[in-house]
């Protein structure tokens, strides 16, 4: 059978209220209705804010681009960053993707800004592992991983066997806050995800046999090449890079200078300085999977700014 598997990261899927209305929108002669919420209980109420604000929801023109995105790829299954939580991402399946995935899965993880891994499924999900709690051995009074790293068992549709195991990750951002020593906080983050990295391959060499069928994916905010990432890369376990020439499903978006290559998910762009094409989503198989890989792919965008999200989803093809 061929299966393909991808990765998207859907650039904050929230589903908070904002309890905003246009008065102008309702007739006059039903503006006398009033609205009002009352918190009866005793005791403290609890609203999810991000530095001192309330979180937004995903404008719905937004969430309707990526869900074209999504069905467009059609794939069998998908790993999923930045959704709020799994009722987020069931009823972005149920009305937005038609139902296009029967199975679903999102633990919370750590991000205080509520943005959590998940992933999206046609074939049955088996285990489940968060290991959201693990530590690195330079750093034990905290959990390494900033949002989580998600192991999910897919099975074929009778569930009688484990087709693979996904390792679903979001490694810390490369963002500098605003009044933060940039060298000093840029080369902090940059040392958590080398940590986050060398934590990844000891996990699953930790859980799973060298022939073990799996796949490492998601949103490593760095370059396959990068020294924060040479753990994983070019470590024990002999990951292959499965998006080393991927296909893109149209050209990159006219720029000077032109991206140098199509292994890139994710543009930024500096004032007064050339954009920077990176792949920072990325899919390693395994040994024994990486002999079985048919194909590589992009869904590449049309605007600079991204369709719907800064990352553009990627996604190979394997026949099992």
């Amino acid at each position: 059978m061929e299966i393909t598997v991808g990765t998207f990261n859907l650039n904050n899927l929230f589903s908070r209220f904002n309890f905003r209305a246009n008065v102008d929108a309702i007739p006059e002669e039903e503006r006398d209705v009033t609205v009002s919420f009352e918190f009866t209980e005793e005791g403290d109420y609890w609203f999810r804010t991000f530095r001192g604000r309330l979180i937004d929801p995903m404008p719905e023109e937004q969430r309707a681009v990526l869900a074209a995105r999504i069905t467009t790829m059609d794939l069998d299954v998908l790993a999923v960053q930045e959704v709020e939580d799994i009722e987020a991402l069931k009823d972005f399946n149920r009305f937005h993707l038609g139902g296009l995935y029967p199975h679903a899965v999102l633990i919370e993880g750590n991000d205080a800004r509520f943005i959590d891994v998940g992933v999206l499924s046609k074939l049955p999900i088996g285990g489940v592992t968060s290991w959201q709690h693990e530590v690195h051995s330079a750093d034990p009074s905290r959990p390494v991983f900033a949002r989580d790293l998600l192991q999910v068992e897919i099975l074929n549709q009778a569930r009688s066997q484990r087709l693979l195991t996904l390792f679903n990750n979001h490694l810390t951002s490369q963002y500098v806050s605003f009044g933060e020593d940039a060298d000093s906080a840029a080369a902090a983050k940059t040392e958590r995800r080398r940590r986050q990295a060398e934590t990844v391959a000891r996990v699953v060499e930790a859980r799973l046999r060298p022939d073990s069928p799996y796949v490492i994916l998601g949103d490593m905010n760095d370059t396959p090449d990068s020294e924060a990432l040479a753990p994983l890369a070019q470590g024990p376990l002999g990951v292959v890079d499965g998006l080393a020439d991927p296909d893109e499903t149209r050209p990159a978006k006219a720029d000077v200078p032109p991206p140098g290559s199509s292994a890139w998910t994710h543009r930024f762009k500096e004032s007064g300085e050339p954009a920077r094409y990176e792949l920072f989503d990325q899919i390693w198989l395994s040994p024994s999977l990486a002999g079985k890989q048919t194909g590589a792919f992009i869904e590449r965008r049309t605007l600079h700014s991204g369709d719907g999200s800064d990352h553009d989803p990627a996604w190979v093809a394997l026949s099992l």
